[in-house]
């Protein structure tokens, strides 16, 4: 640390830390705030109807005159999904390299902004000035191309951030992660390490994305009677390039479905991340004029996602393409933790309808593209940070990067598990917790943002386990009178037909309920009237069911 440094880094993470996704941290100096990362999350169980997660950018909002700008590590969805969203509420500057500013302009073309966004590009090499800090890119290998990791030069000291990384020294577009510009900026001294942790509990190294390619050349081999669908993540360039490059040696033709396989290869090959020799690539509606065994079909739905082409084709409900005995379905993925369930029905529909099915757990079809523990070990022997914080991971990843660190020889005083919301403040007095900030999650429900809260998931759970009871009744409230009803309507409860004694009871307990009120002059208090015929009809339904529908009362004062 410099010995006239003066003032305060504040680092708080929004985002990416005991979860896997929705990555954004937020690095604050006097006047000065940095935004690196702004990804969204993908909903779980606990979240029925909810189409994408993302950060809480209540904090940014409240300082939005410090922000100088947003800095992206790399094109995945977890890193800058959340970008057409934040933009909504803030403009600033976003930083990035061509392939990722290349995916985000796809993704801005489908949202109304208040203001032209300002995408600047930048290359690895290059450096930024944002207030008192500057920024410098320096080249990692990835699963997707042109990724980077930062180092943020402050009046402080430097932070490092890694971003999402692997150590490939043979890699696709053969050019290896910078570890000699990391060494030179280690020498120099690291103020502190933000380093990804998605692999921090594997032993050893990941391994090379040209193992892939291997695989897929002895797949091609063995199966030159097939149609060959290759489902991989729509982002990996290099891989969908390695499927391109066999397909042309191999003498077959390309097609690709899928929307964002579409966009991405689109993006891939126009800002020239992608070589694809001339006549391999048709479109997917001419692959019908080819023998079956002459076409490769690279496509979405790796991950079982509902709705995406592969699916739709293992469900028979593609537009164009019918799978069957003649057909080898290659899942060049692994699945992503709590998609296992939706991967194994794709897999079992298609094996039901004859096709062939390769996956990762038969034969080497997919690389991670996040380091393992001694490339993670690597990257702080290189950096020699002073302090450390594990990022990009559920606790117990963040954890096992802290045992890493410890192994490495640092104080364990020096490593910081942080957690959204909270922030780290460092001085030159030293490093601590200190307080938090606004922080948390948002949800994204069709064109709504922000509009589904805890009480709309709670009652969204409620129906699905428990189903819908309406009560409909007409009431004249000068008179007292109940002129028509209750009638009782059943939705996701139980089947009228097969239970009309029980409705019969629920319309008497109903009637009698709102007798009393009507009896008791409560008639003019109508919410009075909605909870009693609430309690009373819950009383009764859970006494003969063990069930609780929601009740909801619909009373008409005629």
């Amino acid at each position: 640390m410099p010995k006239k440094a003066k003032g305060k880094i504040k680092i708080i993470p929004l985002g990416g830390l005991n979860e896997v996704g929705k990555n954004l941290t937020v690095i604050e100096y006097e006047n000065d705030i940095i935004i690196v990362d702004c990804g969204l999350g993908f909903p779980d169980e606990e979240m029925p109807g909810v189409d994408l997660v993302i950060p809480d950018v209540s904090y940014l909002e409240a300082n939005a005159d410090k922000i100088r700008g947003m800095v992206l590590t790399h094109g995945h969805e977890d890193h800058i999904g959340a970008i057409p969203y934040v933009l909504r509420q803030i403009n600033m500057p976003i930083y990035g390299t061509k392939l990722t500013l290349g995916i985000i302009k796809n993704k801005l073309e489908e949202h109304v902004l208040p203001a032209q966004p300002q995408l600047v590009c930048v290359k690895a090499g290059d450096t930024v000035k944002l207030g008192q800090m500057s920024v410098e890119f320096i080249h990692v290998n990835h699963s997707i191309a042109d990724a980077c990791c930062l180092a943020i030069t402050t009046p402080l000291g430097v932070i490092v951030h890694s971003g999402d990384f692997k150590l490939d020294v043979t890699p696709i577009d053969g050019d290896m992660m910078n570890i000699t510009r990391l060494g030179e900026i280690g020498k120099k001294g690291t103020l502190l390490l933000m380093c990804e942790s998605t692999n921090a509990e594997r032993p050893g190294h990941t391994p090379s994305e040209k193992k892939v390619g291997k695989s897929l050349e002895n797949i091609f081999a063995a199966n030159v009677d097939k149609r060959i669908v290759i489902a991989t993540f729509s982002s990996n360039v290099h891989r969908v390039q390695q499927v391109i490059d066999v397909s042309a040696k191999h003498g077959r033709k390309v097609a690709v479905t899928g929307r964002s396989m579409l966009n991405i290869v689109g993006a891939a090959v126009e800002l020239g991340y992608m070589n694809v020799p001339k006549g391999v690539l048709v479109d997917v509606n001419d692959i019908k004029r080819f023998r079956p065994e002459e076409i490769t079909l690279i496509t979405t739905g790796s991950q079982g996602e509902p709705m995406s082409a592969l699916y739709r084709m293992a469900f028979g409900d593609h537009s164009q393409i019918t799978l069957d005995s003649k057909d080898l379905v290659v899942l060049s993925s692994s699945a992503i933790p709590g998609n296992e369930k939706l991967v194994g029905r794709i897999i079992n529909e298609l094996t039901k309808n004859g096709v062939s099915v390769l996956h990762d757990a038969v034969v080497e079809v997919h690389v991670s593209g996040h380091a393992c523990q001694e490339e993670l070990k690597l990257l702080q022997a290189l950096v020699r940070p002073k302090y450390f914080m594990p990022v990009h991971g559920e606790y117990r990843h963040l954890a096992a990067n802290r045992e890493l660190a410890l192994d490495m020889g640092m104080d364990a005083s020096h490593i910081f598990i942080s957690d959204i919301g909270k922030v780290l403040e460092i001085d030159p007095k030293g490093a601590r917790f200190s307080g938090t900030v606004p922080a948390g999650k948002i949800l994204v429900d069709g064109y709504g943002v922000g509009d589904v809260g805890n009480i709309v998931l709670r009652d969204r759970r409620h129906l699905s386990q428990d189903g819908l009871i309406v009560v409909v009744a007409s009431i004249d409230s000068h008179a007292g009178l109940l002129l028509s009803g209750p009638d009782i309507v059943s939705r996701g409860f139980v089947y009228v037909r097969e239970a009309e004694e029980l409705m019969d009871e629920a319309r008497q307990i109903a009637y009698d309920a709102i007798d009393r009120c009507l009896s008791n002059g409560r008639y003019a208090d109508r919410m009075a009237l909605k909870t009693a015929l609430k309690d009373d009809l819950t009383k009764f339904i859970y006494s003969k069911t063990k069930r609780k529908p929601m009740v909801l009362p619909v009373i008409m004062n005629l």
